[in-house]
């Protein structure tokens, strides 16, 4: 098989280089730390030796910078796995097609863990042949999918996914303060949430994390504030109504100079407490 390239081997790099590699796939994989790094000693040599790039970057802007520091042979294909700007996405994917650049911004829902267990779904936007032909590569990590359009769609349905995600958590950390406010043991009631019409996926991933305040990170919430503010953003941008997320965020900026921004989301209680 192919040596897929990645770029940025963190919680989400790693995660899908494990997946790669235990599918068969050859990994070289450069981080600015050191000890993340899979055998490449810079950018430059990841874009030398593969036709097949992920990028797995804070930011849009990161990964503006970086692709501007390398120079990518014609040919290549750019698999975007970033939480960034969806305008600077699209206008990155046009840039690159202009010097027969191939680029996806196949954005990924799923913490670390979920893409571990090969049960993420991906987001994609760019031309439609580019996707089919890296289907392969989500198949390895993904459970399912989804080709939403042209270069940045991708990127517009993950802040729309995130937006939802969010404040399922913060919903989840509210009801669970206020069960023990009311004296009925918060354990009993996560129970109850998982019977009933309440439910939510989010209680099976990060409720168990809240009662036992395990914030052993797998995404981390300033990673969420930094997509809670480019999801307030494009609501400017597109005259749309988010007063839940503008709480939210206050929420999450409270938590993050209180020192949780390196934990796991699931700190989102913390806020209640």
């Amino acid at each position: 098989m192919d040596t897929i390239g990645i770029i940025g081997v963190g919680l989400l790099g790693s995660a899908i280089a494990a997946r790669l590699a235990a599918a068969g796939y050859g990994i070289l994989g450069y981080d600015l730390l050191p000890n993340r790094r899979r055998g490449a000693g810079s950018a430059q040599e990841v874009a030398a030796k593969c036709r097949t790039i992920i990028l797995c970057l804070p930011t849009s802007e990161v990964v503006a910078e970086v692709l501007a520091a390398i120079e990518l042979t014609p040919g290549t294909t750019i698999v975007d796995c970033t939480t960034g700007e969806p305008e600077a996405m699209a206008a990155m994917g046009a840039k690159l097609a202009n010097a027969s650049i191939d680029y996806l911004d196949a954005t990924v829902l799923g913490s670390s863990r979920v893409v571990r267990n090969g049960a993420a779904v991906v987001m994609a936007g760019g031309r439609r042949p580019v996707f089919d032909a890296a289907a392969p590569l989500f198949r390895t990590f993904a459970a399912r999918a989804f080709y939403l359009g042209p270069y940045g769609a991708g990127a517009r349905m993950k802040l729309v996914v995130n937006l939802a995600l969010g404040l399922h958590r913060a919903v989840l950390a509210e009801t669970l303060a206020f069960a023990h406010a009311c004296e009925v043991s918060p354990a009993d009631a996560l129970e109850v949430l998982k019977a009933g019409a309440a439910y939510s996926r989010v209680m099976d991933d990060k409720g168990q994390k809240m009662l036992d305040h395990d914030f052993t990170v797998e995404a981390k919430l300033s990673q969420h504030l930094k997509d809670v503010r480019l999801i307030l953003a494009a609501a400017n941008a597109k005259n749309a109504k988010a007063p839940l997320s503008q709480v939210h965020r206050q929420l999450l900026e409270r938590l993050e100079a209180a020192g949780y921004g390196d934990v796991d989301n699931s700190a989102i209680i913390m806020a209640y407490e």
